[in-house]
């Protein structure tokens, strides 16, 4: 039986990936911060079956002590500060758990379990006021914001181990990915749950930074199969991750609240206090690596994602009445 150790396991990523290995018939360990306040709500049906263990990105000495103790196949790096606006509030913590948390967890693998094979979170805000479109894996990046700058740093660092010393590890340029299971702090599910609580009659609008802001989203199940693909072949090699197609705020509302049967201009509201300081306007995947190599494709398209969030934001709050 194989043996995964997944940082972040509480997360929305964590968690669907932990379903995703169970399913595999893998042995799945969870690294939670001994201090951390977070829910286990995302993984409360799995907890019986997977092994929690405490150890935190800013102590070297607890990574080394969990990769000692429990010897994994395979490592997923997913704990990070992964809030863009808060990366802006909070820069330097940031920096310590996204950039600096990578390097400590590879400096733990290499020193106490170096066949381990390594999952590296990157991410497309890396590529920020984006030099081409669609970014592939080839296009350099241009970070604006602290988030996307640490996530460069952690995308490199991955690099630099793999190359000096041999370790197989990879990065999953991975292009925005939502689900139920989202953070309610991110757009997509702002949207949904504002949606559904209008509907509810909870509240009587929502207000939104830039509408014309384009992303590429897809459904964070389809690409935690993506990360576990990243580790099977027999060399180590970096992807991009996405659908291909973006998508505007706008059109993630007009989806949202038609659902509903709602006039979303009726009650979505801008609001300059959720503009970023440095704004991205495009991010598009070229996933044709991924496609070809790891034959990997996404299965809901973005209407569907829409659809399930706003569903499930909408049982969700109708439990709570």
């Amino acid at each position: 039986m194989p043996r995964a150790l997944i940082t972040g396991i509480t997360g929305q990523d964590g968690s669907y990936l932990a379903e995703l290995l169970l399913s595999k018939g893998y042995e799945v360990v969870g690294m939670v911060r001994r201090t951390s306040h977070h829910s286990y709500e995302r993984i409360e049906h799995l907890l019986d079956r997977v092994q929690i263990l405490p150890a935190d990105l800013l102590d070297q000495h607890s990574l080394t002590m969990v990769i000692r103790e429990t010897e994994p196949d395979e490592v997923y790096n997913l704990a990070a500060q992964s809030y863009v606006p808060t990366s802006w509030s909070q820069p330097v913590l940031t920096g310590e758990f996204t950039a600096l948390g990578v390097t400590r967890i590879l400096e733990a693998i290499r020193l106490a379990w170096p066949s381990a094979r390594f999952y590296q979170a990157s991410s497309s805000e890396m590529f920020g006021r984006a030099v081409e479109t669609p970014q592939r894996e080839t296009t350099p990046f241009y970070p604006r914001s602290p988030y996307g700058v640490a996530k460069c740093y952690g995308h490199w660092i991955t690099v630099n181990y793999r190359e000096s010393y041999g370790l197989y590890a990879v990065s999953g340029i991975l292009f925005n990915h939502e689900s139920p299971r989202r953070g309610i702090e991110f757009v997509t599910r702002k949207v949904t749950d504002g949606a559904a609580r209008i509907k509810l009659g909870k509240a009587s609008e929502l207000r939104l930074g830039n509408l014309d802001a384009r992303r590429d989203w897809g459904f964070a199940g389809d690409y935690v199969d993506a990360m576990w693909r990243m580790l099977q072949p027999a060399e180590p090699r970096d992807y991009v991750i996405g659908t291909g197609e973006t998508h505007t705020v706008r059109e993630l509302v007009e989806i949202a609240f038609g659902h509903l049967g709602l006039d979303w201009q009726r009650y979505v509201k801008q609001d300059e206090r959720y503009l970023r300081p440095a704004e991205v306007d495009v991010l598009l995947a070229d996933p044709s690596r991924a496609r070809a190599e790891l034959g990997w494709s996404p299965t809901v398209d973005f209407r569907s994602l829409v659809t399930m969030m706003v569903d499930a934001d909408l049982n969700l709050l109708s439990q709570r009445r």
